[in-house]
């Protein structure tokens, strides 16, 4: 028997919409983490691409213009651009213009146009040059082109005529003058460094000791209200005269040094065929780009990173090493690190465990979170007034009256600094720390009281363990914040120059009063304020990798030390 027919109509299956359903939405969140991570990529790739290649040395090149004058160097960048009448008449002149219009239509009337370091500065009065394709009659490649990198007055490019000793020609030609430098050249060096630690360490700890034989007359002084005693001015005047003695013996040994260095002398034909003398010691690499194969090319690379990770910064920063720099920006951070990370635990501690709720206990975490909002210039300033201006105004006057009215403390620092740069954090420490308290199970807590121990033991031997690895979170953070920040320590420490490190071989061994120098601010010297902006160009994405490198370390570590910590507790019950 058929079962009998329904009277209602079938119902419809409603669509659901796709809003409903989500798919737009994991759409777009999916869209919007490609897009984060699509710019941190590129970002990171632009700086690792243009900082590797930075110390790769090129081909130089000689380019004779139409109108008869040469030019030699390195081409750094080449870009295509539509040169105007007005353009083209200033570079080729009146008499070439045809011929110049006749080269830019033939390449459809664009031109490419290359940046050519020309060098040779204190001869040509710049560094680099434009120099477009309609300009160029002639383009080699020479082989005896030699790249001079100087301690002073940047690049040299020219052909080694003839090499000279004490006055006395000792080689001719471009080859025998090529090997009479590369004989000459390490010795030469050797004696410069020699001259540099006898200036900078000799000659500097006699300074240092004629300093304090000074602030040890001004201490008597100050204790005498007036003038010294006879007895401490006599040992004074022995002591200074022991001293200038020996300053006047090193004094000596460097002259000795830079007459006997002035005798090595490289004669140079530079593009416009005059001849200029070199001196060998002020030449800190040399090379023939033209001749090097990738054995040697590599080299020059290799020697090229040496120097930036282990010198000192030369050329108004453009060139030579960042290792101030480098040493500033640790220390400067694991200080900072050591300073906020305990004050940051215990005020957590404290909001979490201990302060009751209330209307002063929120204000005190409302106060802590917009303290995170504030820019960073404002914790220099207050870094700046508190800091330096009243405690270590104060310290000067208890501790160091005799330097007045000098400052030692009562200026800019690197302890003032990591001061500053804690204050700044502190927030991040406090919130990260109070949310791995929070997420540690109450029914620990209550295990231990039961047990019978203090609220301070319940603490110290179950909470705090548990909550490690969260406040290890919180000052990888704080960690990675202030290694990066360059505003408040334009304010309180950081310089453009500072090539005394604040950890040295004079008692106290280690200066907290010094200034320093930061990678963050040598990217801000570099990229504003160098006075050859084409050559820091390159150093600005070198060094900006290099920061990078130093804060991914430094958070390495840190997140090493987390894993451990979260290793050793995670599996620990109660």
């Amino acid at each position: 028997m058929s079962a009998p027919e329904s009277k209602h109509p079938p119902r419809r299956v409603r669509a659901l919409s796709l809003f409903a359903v989500g798919e737009p939405w994991i759409w777009l969140t999916n869209a919007a983490l490609v897009l984060c991570v699509s710019m941190i990529v590129g970002l990171v790739g632009l700086v690792l691409v243009e900082g590797a290649s930075t110390f790769w040395p090129t081909d130089g090149v000689r380019l004779r213009l139409l109108d008869g004058s040469v030019v030699i160097g390195e081409v750094t960048r080449s870009e295509l651009h539509a040169p105007t009448d007005v353009a083209v008449r200033e570079q080729v002149g009146e008499a070439h213009v045809a011929k110049a219009r006749e080269k830019i239509a033939a390449a459809g009337g664009e031109a490419r146009r290359d940046l050519v370091r020309i060098g040779n500065y204190e001869v040509t009065g710049e560094h680099f040059r434009w120099i477009s394709d309609f300009n160029v009659a002639e383009r080699d490649v020479p082989k005896d082109l030699v790249v001079f990198e100087r301690v002073t007055w940047g690049r040299f490019y020219g052909t080694p005529v003839r090499f000279e000793r004490s006055g006395a020609k000792t080689a001719e030609g471009p080859e025998n003058t090529w090997r009479a430098f590369e004989e000459a050249h390490p010795g030469c060096r050797e004696r410069l460094e020699t001259r540099r630690r006898l200036e900078r360490v000799d000659l500097g700890r006699v300074n240092h000791a004629l300093t304090e034989a000074r602030l040890t007359l001004r201490r008597a002084e100050i204790r005498a209200g007036g003038v010294a005693s006879e007895a401490d001015q006599a040992a004074w005047r022995t002591r200074t005269a022991e001293l200038e003695a020996e300053a006047t013996r090193i004094r000596d040994g460097i002259v000795a040094i830079d007459k006997e260095n002035d005798g090595w002398v490289v004669i140079m034909r530079i593009a416009d065929g005059k001849e200029v003398p070199i001196r060998v010691a002020d030449v800190v690499r040399a090379y023939r780009p033209n001749t090097l194969d990738t054995a040697g090319r590599f080299g020059v690379l290799m020697s090229r990173w040496r120097e930036f990770l282990i010198d000192e910064p030369r050329e108004a920063n453009s060139e030579g090493g960042v290792w101030p720099a480098i040493f500033g920006t640790v220390v400067m951070t694991l200080l900072m690190s050591i300073v906020v990370v305990p004050i940051g635990v215990l005020a957590a501690l404290y909001l979490r465990e201990y302060a009751k709720a209330g209307v002063l206990t929120s204000s005190v975490r409302i106060a802590v979170n917009n303290l995170a909002g504030v820019p960073s210039i404002v914790f220099g300033v207050f870094g700046l007034g508190f800091f330096c201006y009243t405690v270590g105004a104060s310290i000067d006057q208890l501790l160091f009256a005799e330097k007045l009215p000098n400052p030692t403390f009562g200026t800019g620092g690197i302890l003032w600094s990591a001061l500053t740069l804690a204050l700044m954090t502190l927030p991040v420490v406090i919130v990260a720390t109070e949310e791995a308290l929070a997420a540690v199970p109450s029914s620990m807590r209550e295990g231990s009281y039961a047990c019978g121990a203090s609220k301070w033991q319940t603490i110290r031997r179950i909470v705090l363990p548990k909550a490690l690895p969260g406040i290890m979170t919180g000052a990888i953070l704080a960690m990675a914040r202030g290694a990066g920040e360059v505003a408040p320590l334009m304010l309180v420490g950081a310089v453009k120059l500072a090539p005394e490190l604040p950890v040295d071989g004079i008692f106290p061994y280690v200066h907290f009063e010094r200034s320093f120098m930061h990678l963050g601010f040598h990217v801000y010297d570099l990229g504003f304020q160098s006075p050859n902006s084409e050559a820091a160009k390159p150093m600005v994405y070198t060094t900006t990798l290099l920061l990078i490198l130093v804060i991914v370390t430094l958070n390495l570590a840190a997140i090493r030390i987390r894993t451990s910590l979260r290793r050793r507790y995670a599996g620990g019950q109660f």
